[in-house]
């Protein structure tokens, strides 16, 4: 794998006791290493330039850092619905995950036009260099878009192989099986809505959550825990009190990546702070800073944070900031964080889970929205 591939534990095939988190995390990581072997064996049999300007990046971008929460949720969602013995087919649906997160990430990159992602070049601005660097014809921009296309085309090839093998392997393949279609549906939708509300100037606090909800809660914890759950034979008791968890988790954790994208450091998130910004984006944070500038009569800040052509001025973002902070819309956005990261532990609490599953639950919660586990009503 041209020395992409991490070096990991031995995997843990077996769970007839309770595995901890660490022990998962390390079992999912070589999984999902020797899935990526594979995946790039067969581009090399296919063809060994693809194989080399395409598939190697979406395997680079794969395995270059990234919080691995799916596949965390996903061994949660298991743990919850009682699984145990084999953990092969909840290892694979986690890496199945993160190739589809790889294909999100690339495309979501190559609309937003964002320049950085896990502390390296964005895979179009990477394709664009190794244009400009091999000399070829033609313009850096369009073959990298077209290039970058292809990239994530291919990880939610990988993605979808791998779950299809996956769903006709299990005893529970048909409920699995709309787990996984669902997903997708939602996981596209989200970002089509996103992209239409930039081009329809939409400000709206109830357009913010829908988008938040269709493209990040849902694939980042409501389904990963489903398919964990499923995996199991998880009845509809407990996929139900699932599902709320993990809306409310997956809620907490965009509204953190909201906060990150216009005040965080880039050199912890690996991501640009200025993108979500220039772009105008409807994230929950902005739709919370527009309202309340709007209801104070804060006319500068309303001016500022309204919908409208994307701004370049390194000057309007700061303006922008400024007005969030002003606003009370940070705080605000804070607040809600914590409220959805307590009632999803809630609603986690109606599975049934173990005390361990139920203290691992809420040490992902602590991940996904940035606060520490006592902070979520959980103890350390």
């Amino acid at each position: 794998m041209l020395g992409l591939r991490p070096t990991v534990a031995e995997p843990v095939g077996r769970a007839d006791g309770p595995l901890t988190a660490r022990e998962g995390a390390r079992a999912a990581e070589a999984e999902l290493g020797r899935v990526l072997d594979d995946v790039l064996g067969r581009a090399r049999e296919a063809d060994p330039v693809f194989a080399r300007d395409i598939a190697d990046r979406v395997a680079s971008l794969v395995l270059r850092g990234g919080k691995r929460l799916r596949t965390a949720f996903a061994w949660c969602g298991w743990r919850a619905a009682g699984g145990t013995g084999d953990a092969t087919p909840v290892l694979r649906t986690g890496a199945a995950l993160e190739l589809v997160q790889a294909c999100a990430l690339i495309h979501d990159d190559l609309m937003d036009g964002s320049p950085l992602r896990r502390g390296a070049p964005a895979v179009h601005v990477d394709l664009a260099r190794m244009h400009e660097t091999a000399r070829m014809t033609g313009s850096p921009e369009t073959f990298a878009t077209s290039a970058a296309v292809l990239a994530g085309d291919l990880a939610l090839a990988w993605a979808d192989d791998l779950m299809t093998e996956t769903v006709l392997g299990s005893p529970h393949g048909p409920q699995l099986h709309r787990e996984w279609q669902a997903m997708r549906t939602e996981m596209v939708a989200g970002q089509y809505r996103d992209i239409h509300a930039q081009a329809t100037g939409a400000s709206g606090v109830d357009e913010a959550v829908t988008i938040a909800t269709l493209k990040s809660a849902l694939y980042t914890v409501e389904r990963p825990l489903a398919l964990g759950a499923s995996l199991a034979g998880a009845d509809a008791t407990v996929l139900d009190a699932l599902r709320s968890a993990g809306r409310c988790a997956g809620l907490a954790f965009q509204l953190r990546d909201d906060i990150l994208g216009a005040f965080g450091d880039p050199a912890e998130t690996g991501k640009s702070s200025e993108d979500d910004l220039r772009t105008r984006k409807l994230t929950y944070l902005l739709a919370v800073g527009s309202r309340l500038a709007e209801a104070s009569g804060d006319r500068e800040a309303a001016d500022v944070l309204a919908p409208g052509a994307p701004s370049v001025s390194d000057d309007a973002v700061r303006r922008m900031r400024a007005a969030l902070e002003r606003t009370g819309a940070r705080a605000v956005v804070e607040s809600k964080v914590t409220e959805l990261a307590a009632t999803s532990l809630r609603h986690f609490d109606r599975t049934g889970a173990e005390p361990s599953v139920r203290r691992e639950f809420a040490a992902l919660v602590g991940r996904a929205s940035g606060m520490a586990p006592h902070r979520t009503g959980e103890a350390a």
